[in-house]
């Protein structure tokens, strides 16, 4: 992996030095776009509206416009922003993990220890992991301000940023005003199709089922071309997806659903939650 940031968590006096991890990685399979006519590939070009030249990225720089006027920001502009030269996490508040709702998670990342010494980076893991708290914290990236949780996955220190509180929506529903009646059976049955769920997560048991059936579509193509039968390389289709939309009887629907989830337990787990 390579850095992407380097700088110091902070907090009161105790400095640590760390470089920054992109912690995820994108695993779709590679397209892009093309005329469906010929196969040409399609190009985007930034063009110059006012000369009409095809413009190098170096020489793009970024302007804002308030309906009259327009000031431009150069490279050089922005670099010199306080925020852009601050190279610090500091941390706000030490906040009970819990309080943290997960709808504001965004970017995850890994901080390695930047330093011969690490024992200032083993105090602040250690110190959040016997105080079960997550450190709030605030730091300059990549031309903005972030607000993020640091906390501990298997002895590494993570830090994922978070979205501001102007940027949830709020969940306002007319259809949720008046609560639908749902009866003491209904609820204890469906706590029943709960139960036959249950399982610790392992997410090594799940794949991206599209991003498999994709690779097996463009290796498929690559071997026999436009000649390709469908239904031999996926096998048949499989049953409609609205089958069974009969069942309209709330009671009945959790009966089968139950009946359907003891049958599909007793399958290999592994079998059940990957294809392909």
């Amino acid at each position: 992996m390579r850095a992407i940031w380097k700088g110091a968590v902070t907090f009161g006096l105790v400095n640590v030095p760390v470089k920054l991890y992109s912690a995820t990685e994108d695993h779709d399979v590679p397209l892009h776009q093309v005329h469906d006519a010929d196969g040409g590939r399609i190009r985007y070009k930034r063009v110059c509206e006012v000369d009409g030249e095809v413009v190098p990225y170096e020489h793009i720089d970024r302007a804002y416009d308030d309906g009259e006027r327009t000031v431009v920001l150069t490279k050089k502009d922005l670099a010199e922003l306080p925020a852009e030269r601050d190279r610090e996490i500091s941390v706000v508040e030490f906040v009970p993990s819990e309080q943290i709702d997960p709808i504001m998670f965004d970017r995850t990342y890994y901080l390695e220890p930047d330093s011969k010494s690490t024992k200032a980076y083993v105090l602040l893991r250690r110190t959040l992991e016997e105080t079960d708290r997550t450190a709030v914290v605030k730091f300059a990236l990549r031309q903005r301000t972030r607000l993020a949780a640091l906390r501990v996955r298997e002895e590494v220190l993570v830090l994922q940023t978070l979205l501001w509180a102007d940027e949830i929506r709020e969940a306002a529903f007319p259809s949720l005003d008046e609560p639908a009646k749902v009866t003491d059976k209904e609820l204890a049955m469906s706590s029943q199709l709960v139960s036959s769920f249950e399982a610790d997560f392992t997410p090594e048991d799940y794949e991206d089922e599209y991003q498999v059936q994709l690779r097996k579509l463009v290796d498929a193509k690559l071997e026999a071309g436009e000649a390709i039968d469908t239904a031999a390389t996926f096998g048949e289709a499989a049953e409609e997806a609205g089958e069974g939309a009969e069942v309209v009887d709330l009671m009945e629907a959790l009966k089968r659903s139950v009946a359907e989830s003891k049958k599909s337990r007793a399958e290999p787990k592994k079998s059940r939650r990957k294809t392909g």
